[in-house]
């Protein structure tokens, strides 16, 4: 799953004893250092290419575009994880920092284009570039950024995150909007293709086995991919147009902009550039690196940086915004390597599976139920995480009414959307999104919302 928000709450938490077998500078034998790449791979694949299968449902694309994208995904990803690891000047944190697909901007970036078919791509890469610059920004005024966006306002956007999303998921599960059209929606077709999986996941990650819980979602996603052929909702016939390699086209769709869109995307920028600063944290934590001073400073500017112009390349490369994923500080822990070098060959992995249609090509063929049973727990996660990230602060009086307000107008427009509508365009455009109003309202009523006990 993307950067689980959970690591915003371990800035608090006191340094962690280490006992790793390889250090951030140490460089492991090549077969040690493949292994353990792979193990990364495997955690991270599916959170990649979830964001532009969700996105291409959403907008209607066709398997063609669909698997493009989720090869840019890749491509950008391990660009990405390149720069963050190897640090160019004051760009990249220089620690084994793992980038993919956000999830953080699906619910803004569906709510804003659904439906709009191909012609929405220019304006959503135009829309994603042009907000980068707040990351870059924010890098560089970090320790004065802290003060507005706390953990309790970071808790409550990433719990507003995973309640947005798990609509999408469950209209995923239910067959999505083609469904929708046809009359299917719901069907116990559908219903229990996401079931399935679900439920695989949820019981392939109670096992003991290491391995087998970090490929869980891997695996229900195959068997429910395995049993949807076999009820003849897969095609493989569609694949026969791609072409043998994929070769990047910086722009190929073009570039557009809409402005109730962006501000909705650089509020989103704003939140994860900090969710940025707890991830680095918490992998100087693991790695027995400072989490204060000079040293430390430079590292969490360096990656924050390295966020906003990671998201810029990728819509150069017509993908959308990049983050840190946090799971790989658990893999760090787990595998007691926490070899900025790993990256290296993580990025090249990414990289080689994107020049491969094919590999896009397969993801895109599968049916929604199959991706919403998986995605529902998931999203379900990312709102856990919000809710643990609340619960280690103090939650006084003026945290509740906090997190009141907050939550009732965030779930509010998102329940009822209707509720807008005689408001003008872009203030719609630009509310229109749970995820939105629910962050705005957090920060201004964080900050203006003053009780004495």
């Amino acid at each position: 799953m993307e950067a689980s928000k959970g690591a915003v709450d371990e800035i608090i938490q006191p340094i962690m004893k280490t006992d790793l077998i390889y250090q951030i500078e140490d460089r492991p034998p090549f077969k040690e250092s493949i292994f353990v790449a792979l193990q990364h791979l495997l955690a991270i694949f599916v959170a990649i290419i979830t964001p532009p299968l969700i996105i291409a449902g959403a907008l209607g694309l066709d398997t063609a575009t669909t698997g493009f994208l989720v090869s840019m995904a890749l491509l950008a990803s391990g660009i990405s994880t390149f720069i963050q690891c190897r640090r160019f000047g004051p760009v990249g944190c220089g620690l084994l920092c793992v980038q993919g697909t956000s999830f953080s901007f699906i619910g803004a970036l569906t709510s804003s284009f659904g439906g709009m078919g191909v012609a929405a791509l220019p304006l959503i890469f135009g829309v994603c570039i042009a907000g980068a610059p707040v990351e870059i920004v924010v890098s560089r005024l970090l320790k004065y950024t802290k003060k507005i966006i706390t953990p309790l306002v970071s808790g409550i956007v990433v719990t507003m995150i995973g309640l947005c999303l798990i609509k999408v998921a469950i209209i995923s599960c239910g067959g999505g909007d083609y469904a929708m059209k046809t009359g299917t929606f719901g069907s116990m077709q559908n219903l229990g293709l996401a079931g399935l999986v679900l439920i695989s996941i949820i019981i392939l990650n109670s096992i003991r086995n290491k391995y087998i819980r970090m490929s869980s979602i891997i695996i229900g996603l195959l068997i429910g991919y395995v049993v949807a052929y076999f009820m003849g909702r897969i095609d493989f016939s569609e694949l026969g147009g791609l072409g043998m390699i994929n070769i990047p086209t910086p722009f190929k769709y073009g570039l557009g902009f809409d402005i109730s869109a962006f501000i909705a995307v650089a509020l989103i920028y704003f939140i994860t550039s900090i969710e940025a600063y707890g991830d680095i944290t918490a992998n100087s934590m693991i790695g027995g690196e400072p989490i204060e001073g000079p040293k430390f400073l430079k590292r969490a500017q360096g990656g924050v940086l390295a966020d906003g112009v990671n998201s810029m390349i990728a819509g150069v490369f017509n993908s959308f915004p990049n983050s840190i994923f946090a799971q790989n500080n658990g893999l760090i822990q787990l595998t007691g390597v926490a070899s900025r070098y790993i990256g290296y060959y993580i990025a090249g992995f990414l990289v080689i599976l994107s020049a491969f249609p094919f590999v896009g090509g397969v993801f895109s063929l599968m049916p929604e139920p199959v991706l919403g049973g998986a995605t529902l727990l998931m999203f379900g996660t990312v709102a856990a995480s919000g809710v643990r990230i609340i619960a280690s602060q103090d939650i006084n009086r003026k945290a509740i009414l906090v997190l009141a307000v907050s939550f009732a107008c965030g779930l509010g427009v998102e329940l009822v959307p209707g509720i807008l509508d005689q408001m003008p365009s872009w203030i719609k455009g630009t509310f229109s999104s749970g995820i939105t109003t629910g962050g705005l309202v957090a920060i201004i009523a964080n900050v203006v919302i003053r009780i004495k006990e």
